[in-house]
């Protein structure tokens, strides 16, 4: 069966083609280049730009994967959360595609589409799901598909956002978790910055202390290797603090982590040293696409979760937990 997903949750947009679980195309048209110039998402401009883009890339994809349309057996969109008009976008166009073939339709949670991505076949819950991006960092624990329990959440910002801040401060380009890490590569020695959250009783995130810290530190003229390096040092440390403590405590020893900050080869470096089971999303599928939204499709399809009405409308506020 072949399932189609679109994503169009923030500035990038993506369609995906997934066949029997598997993905078969995997296509993103990037707006990097429009929001670089801002430091950050531009909403209308994403909008705009995914209007442009959402149907020349569906029929690339459908093309890609020599079908047409009447081979889908089901499409898939985010209904959420996200940026509202860029989420209309992609949302209102995989529906009324829906309508049009007479298809099953499933309006599918941004992240649950991210743990999808990293979530293999064979795998059987309940383990912890960390999903660190540039508008998410949550830590879950996975009961089953559909049934999620929120363990903690940034306070402030984003870990993927905090890479982006701080990679403007220094100068780097956008977006800016490959741009620090790049340059924290070249580093010779390193800038030491403080843990967020030593010893806190819960599971939460914090990076805005880690922002202002490299601010002080830049307006000083350190060196801005060093101070990248000890950026995502801190940064990496205090994920991977949390998340084990969390293993501790509920005792999983199984983790997924996925998002874009899951890219991150120090990241996932410092995952796999820690003595958990650890699974990544494949390359292409940390950061925001379509085929992880048709692999989340599939999934609920499989065990039999019904589609959703048509009335449904998108949302930019949706815990996971509700979905």
């Amino acid at each position: 069966m072949w399932v189609l997903g679109i994503d169009t949750s923030c500035d990038d947009t993506g369609v995906g083609l997934v066949r029997d679980g598997q993905v078969v195309v995997n296509l993103v048209a990037s707006q990097v280049r429009l929001h670089e110039a801002y430091g950050g998402v531009v909403p209308e401009l994403a909008s705009r730009e995914h209007l442009k883009a959402i149907r020349p890339l569906a029929e690339r994809a459908l093309a890609l994967a020599g079908i047409t349309p009447k081979d889908l057996s089901l499409v898939a969109a985010t209904r959420g959360p996200g940026l509202i008009g860029a989420l209309l976008v992609g949302y209102t166009f995989a529906k009324g595609l829906a309508w049009a073939l007479g298809k099953p339709f499933y309006a599918i949670h941004h992240l649950e589409g991210h743990i999808a991505a990293a979530w293999p076949e064979g795998l059987d819950p309940p383990f912890l799901a960390l999903v660190a991006s540039g508008g998410h960092t949550h830590l879950y624990e996975v009961l089953d598909l559909g049934r999620y329990r929120l363990l903690g959440a940034t306070r402030d910002d984003a870990a993927g956002e905090a890479f982006d801040k701080v990679a403007r401060l220094l100068g780097l380009g956008f977006p800016g978790g490959p741009e620090v890490e790049r340059l924290a590569a070249e580093a010779e020695e390193v800038v030491p910055f403080p843990v967020p959250l030593k010893d806190q009783e819960g599971y939460d995130f914090s990076f805005s202390g880690l922002k202002t810290k490299a601010l002080h530190l830049v307006e000083k003229g350190l060196p801005k290797a060093a101070l990248a390096k000890g950026f995502q040092e801190a940064a990496i440390a205090h994920l991977a603090e949390v998340v084990l403590k969390a293993a501790e405590d509920t005792g999983h020893k199984v983790l997924l982590v996925a998002g874009g900050v899951a890219a991150n080869r120090a990241l996932q470096a410092r995952f796999k040293e820690a003595g958990l089971k650890v699974y990544f999303p494949p390359k292409g599928l940390s950061q925001d696409n379509g085929a992880m939204i048709a692999l989340a499709a599939w999934r609920r399809y499989m065990r039999g979760f019904p589609p959703s009405p048509l009335s449904l409308g998108a949302t930019a506020y949706w815990p996971l937990e509700e979905a």
